[in-house]
């Protein structure tokens, strides 16, 4: 048996090179994004807000305890920005534009613009009630929610990674999207990169000004880093195709567009109360022949993939659980509609229901079946070890 050498197993570890149970130990990024997307197809079933909030801290609690530290995950409070504009904006058109729900308890009273004939129906100023400003608030929150939620997922989930795992079919729309989604933590990464450069510079970095003055360069960035993208893309052969007969590329489209329209009839009938007995079997059958039209579309394309993340048994727990929070609401609000939906007129209090919150909760399962995220420190490669200085050998006697 060969004697291991722990020099070379310490110069393996330098060069990047995981061992195989730590490549294995990240979680896949389809599975992140479908549980957020679970949470967020959750959130469109109910307009409690003491449900919505739970929801926020829900995803907010798994992403603060599994978010990789890398700069594409810090766009979560540029969602979380983005979703209380939202509910600004909301309440600050139903104070301006009205209410269409009525209402007893008035606010205030702003002074009503008169509008022409032909703007019936649109009010600018007049009373702004309780009732009114409350039902915007439940509905924008549901909206915010949804916001919310795909900030996790671009928050947990590597795009990287993401575009690796997608079928061959589908890579080059995946490109543009995982393109499209990076574009926003990119840019806010470059955005806190200059303002502290500015500030160690002693320059302001806020207001107009601090704004205007840091625009230019990150434009510039981001023309750089498309031109540099371009190049890569074009030097990698991006776009290049496979000779497929023409039978398979008719079988290909055929089982695509079958697809796709089983899977738009299953869901309709899932939706209604009289195709309650079609949709399942259509829904199922339009899923296996979209899955065979990318199968069969994935042969077009000539590309690789170099260590392709598995997935797992984690993978389907943290999906599952996103899934049955999803169920669990969607099951509550046809029980139990009033509790989902608190109503606005007479104004009550909203109460929180007790099996639809513990069913909210199931969501905090990622945070505890995935790998806690590898810390920064132990991300850089040790230095290699300093040689010992040289000594000049001793004289003989002699």
């Amino acid at each position: 048996m060969r004697p291991t050498d722990p020099a070379r197993n310490r110069v393996t570890r330098v060069r990047g090179v995981p061992p195989r149970d730590q490549r294995l130990g990240a979680l896949h990024p389809g599975a992140w994004w479908l549980w957020a997307l679970a949470l967020g197809t959750a959130a469109t079933r109910t307009t409690n807000p003491l449900l919505l909030a739970l929801l926020i801290a829900v995803s907010a609690y798994v992403v603060v305890a599994r978010r990789p530290h890398a700069p594409w995950s810090r766009s979560y409070g540029a969602f979380v920005k983005l979703a209380l504009a939202v509910l600004l904006i909301r309440l600050l058109f139903t104070t301006v534009l009205g209410s269409p729900i009525p209402g007893t308890h008035t606010l205030l009273t702003l002074p009503e613009v008169p509008l022409p004939d032909w703007a019936q129906g649109i009010r600018l100023g007049g009373r702004v009630t309780a009732e009114g400003l409350t039902f915007a608030l439940y509905d924008a929150m549901k909206l915010a929610t949804l916001l919310i939620c795909v900030g996790a997922a671009n928050a947990l989930a590597n795009p990287t990674r993401l575009l690796k795992s997608l079928p061959g079919a589908l890579y080059e729309m995946g490109v543009a999207v995982v393109v499209a989604l990076t574009f926003a933590p990119n840019l806010i990464a470059d955005v806190q990169r200059l303002r502290a450069a500015r500030r160690l510079r002693g320059r302001p970095d806020r207001g107009v000004r601090g704004l205007l003055q840091v625009g230019l360069p990150v434009l510039e960035g981001a023309l750089e880093r498309s031109v540099s993208l371009a190049a890569a893309m074009d030097a990698r052969g991006y776009g290049r195709t496979a000779r497929v007969p023409a039978a398979v590329r008719r079988t290909t489209a055929a089982l695509t567009l079958t697809g796709l329209l089983g899977v738009c009839a299953g869901t309709y009938g899932l939706l209604t109360a009289a195709g309650g007995t079609y949709g399942v079997p259509v829904l199922l059958i339009g899923v296996a022949a979209a899955l065979a039209g990318l199968w069969l579309g994935g042969r077009r394309t000539v590309r690789t993939r170099y260590r392709p993340d598995r997935w797992d048994a984690r993978a389907w727990l943290v999906t599952a659980s996103g899934a049955a929070v999803a169920a669990l609401l969607f099951l509550a609000a046809a029980r139990d509609p009033a509790a989902l939906h608190p109503g606005v007129v007479p104004l009550v209090a909203p109460s929180l229901p007790l099996w639809p919150a513990a069913a909210v909760l199931v969501g905090l399962l990622p945070a505890f079946v995935t790998p806690a995220p590898e810390p920064a420190a132990a991300r850089a490669p040790a230095p290699a070890p300093a040689p010992a200085p040289a000594t000049k050998p001793a004289k003989e006697p002699s």
